[in-house]
């Protein structure tokens, strides 16, 4: 897949109308360069966000069954029925902070039918058990690029600006782990993480079946994205890189959530570097293979909570905060406006 996205230009301007405002130089820390990165990212003095929405997408792993998760796979289809229902956190923090949300049917392992809230962009009923084949095909996981990115510009078409990403799936953390591991090399004991809430036994057996799929596919330190993706990703993770280079190239302002959608972008990181300008990373997962994910993609996160729920709660959260940022930037009055004194 080819994707144009140019890397944002500096905007001495916009400094200057940000350093400006009736404030110590850099008082307001990270909404300042937040602010700026708004601003870079629309081209304008007088950023608008509007109204953001929150995709959450969904799918289920064939590795799931070998028991990387503290949950059963069932949990995926019974849980975007609950999002459904208004009933998840994410419905919760979605509604509190004016997000409107959106659930897509990536790839789970369910018969929904049609329904009210829900997008049917299903690729298939889950993937492959990636312990023992790849995931997906070549051309399954070009398709869930290819559907993430439809939906994306459809959001554009109708003015959207913001895009959250969220996600459902059990084991979905496993899958993250082995695309950390792979496109940052960071070694795969560091990526993996207790996810739904393991156990030492269950943490040391969800090792244990990772390090079997990573010496399984024996992929190349420079395998390109698409492969890795294919080989340990999931519907959901491969729709949502699709999704984001597809934002990001209609010049939208992309809020990441935590570990699995961090994964996605890792992997349209790698097909299109500049689409890093158009992030904001909402908050610091408590999985530690999230570290790894920032580290490689200088992410500074605005929030740490000790979060590890996913659905993009971390992104329904920092959402006022990026209403706060663009906000001062139109609102607050600067030195001259107000008649205060510059620092000599």
């Amino acid at each position: 897949m080819q994707f144009s996205i140019p890397p944002t230009a500096p905007f001495p301007a916009l400094q200057a109308r940000i350093d400006g405002k009736t404030k110590p130089a850099g008082s307001l820390g990270q909404l300042e360069r937040l602010a700026l990165q708004i601003g870079q990212v629309q081209r304008s003095l007088a950023p608008t966000l509007g109204q953001a929405h929150l995709l959450v997408f969904a799918g289920d792993h064939g590795a799931a069954r070998a028991g990387i998760s503290a949950y059963p796979q069932e949990v995926t289809w019974q849980m975007v029925e609950n999002f459904l229902a208004g009933g998840a956190a994410i419905n919760v923090f979605a509604r509190q902070n004016g997000l409107q949300l959106q659930v897509i049917d990536a790839g789970v392992a369910h018969d929904f039918g049609v329904r009210a809230g829900l997008v049917d962009a299903k690729i298939a009923f889950g993937t492959n058990n990636f312990i023992e084949q790849a995931a997906m095909s070549d051309d399954d996981c070009q398709a869930a690029m290819t559907r993430g990115a439809a939906i994306a510009r459809q959001h554009a078409d109708r003015g959207c600006r913001v895009i959250a990403f969220g996600e459902m799936g059990i084991g979905n953390t496993a899958a993250a782990a082995l695309l950390t591991h792979q496109l940052t090399g960071t070694p795969l004991a560091d990526c993996v993480g207790r996810g739904t809430g393991l156990d030492n036994a269950g943490l040391a057996r969800k090792q244990a079946l990772l390090a079997q799929a990573a010496g399984r596919a024996a992929l190349a330190p420079d395998a390109p994205a698409l492969r890795v993706l294919a080989e340990f990703g999931g519907f959901e993770i491969a729709m949502m890189s699709g999704a984001m280079l597809a934002a990001a190239e209609r010049g939208m302002l992309l809020l990441i959530d935590g570990f699995i959608v961090t994964s996605a972008l890792l992997a349209a990181a790698a097909i299109a570097p500049a689409i890093g300008d158009y992030c904001v990373f909402c908050h610091r997962s408590a999985e530690p293979g999230h570290q790894a994910q920032l580290r490689a993609l200088h992410g500074e996160p605005l929030l740490d909570l000790g979060l590890r729920l996913g659905e993009g709660t971390g992104a329904a959260l920092a959402w006022p905060l990026v209403r706060a940022a663009a906000a001062f930037v139109n609102e607050m009055a600067s030195f001259a406006s107000a008649g205060v004194s510059e620092q000599r």
